[in-house]
């Protein structure tokens, strides 16, 4: 805005100064022959008065049209106890800015909503923090996500994996150390660190280790001493495989799938022998190409398991 216009009317005018005087255009003062004349000074400060009015209008607009800071598209819609967001005091209908972090109470349970996403309820002693609009950053404590979007318009990073949602509900539970366990009850859930990968489906669950990220996954109905096993091997007791491939059920392909690419090469045979045991593979599969760890191959054998076809879900891998 030109203040020389304000002043003497030279110069471009501002185009909302523009607006304001034609709509008060009406109003504008006309001197007639013979009607009082205000003193030389007088109108002077009229002037000012006039112009400061202006101002202070453009002033309130400009205030009013400016955009706020970055917000999420969550948005705090139930809280029970205390909780902080970027320094403050949360309250309900709080929305949750990006990149602040929020951090709940001991005894605080809250839930965010957002209409096209999906919600989330936080538990206690979390901290999460929102990097985009759709991708936040759990670094400790216990989220519980039921989305309604899109498969991958929503991601969960942890310090040791990230959760990519496939149009589902799930828990995650990150504990100080930034170690992690993912238990999915509906849909599915990629879990992804440094091209480590796991696909999780309704029913099971699987832990991720700050510095190797997703372990084995494994239905929550796995035989006990499977899901010993499968912790044992994790933490690197090769012995522990004997046990999971013997007390692998037909169900637990699921398990045996993730170990192809997962176990020593000269103990992948062992594994697809017993895969082959449990389910029915496909004639076309080669036992060479699998322990070479053929695409290909090893994607027909997640086929082989009756659940979601690897076209998928390896499609939308390529996105994320």
């Amino acid at each position: 805005m030109k203040d020389e216009y304000l002043w003497d009317r030279s110069g471009p005018p501002d185009p909302e100064v523009a607006r304001i005087e034609q709509t008060l255009a009406s109003l504008r003062y006309r001197h007639r022959p013979g009607t009082f004349q205000p003193p030389r000074r007088a109108t002077q400060l009229w002037r000012i008065a006039v112009a400061a009015a202006v101002l202070a209008g453009v002033a309130v607009w400009q205030f009013r049209t400016t955009p706020a800071s970055p917000v999420s598209a969550w948005q705090v819609t139930s809280l029970y106890g205390s909780a902080q967001l970027g320094g403050q005091e949360v309250i309900l209908d709080m929305p949750l800015g990006i990149g602040q972090t929020l951090r709940t109470g001991t005894q605080t349970e809250l839930t965010l909503h957002a209409g096209e996403l999906g919600r989330i309820d936080l538990g206690p002693d979390s901290e999460l923090r929102a990097a985009t609009s759709r991708q936040v950053l759990l670094n400790r404590g216990l989220l519980h996500a039921y989305i309604w979007a899109p498969p991958r318009q929503f991601v969960v990073d942890t310090p040791s994996a990230r959760a990519v949602d496939l149009g589902c509900e799930y828990t995650l539970n990150v504990d100080n150390a930034g170690n992690g366990l993912l238990r999915v009850s509906m849909g599915w859930v990629a879990f992804q660190f440094h091209g480590h990968e796991a696909f999780i489906p309704a029913g099971a669950e699987c832990v991720t280790r700050k510095r190797n990220g997703p372990g084995t996954p494994y239905y929550q109905d796995a035989p006990e001493p499977l899901r010993r096993a499968v912790d044992s091997f994790e933490t690197g007791d090769p012995a522990s495989l004997d046990q999971i491939l013997a007390s692998a059920r037909p169900r637990d392909g699921l398990t045996l799938w993730h170990l192809l690419t997962r176990v020593p090469p000269a103990d992948r045979g062992r594994v697809f022998d017993r895969l082959g045991e449990l389910i029915v593979l496909p004639a076309e599969i080669s036992r060479d190409a699998v322990l070479r760890l053929d695409p290909v191959m090893v994607d027909l054998c997640w086929d082989a398991l009756n659940l979601e076809n690897t076209g998928w879900w390896r499609g939308w891998e390529r996105k994320w």
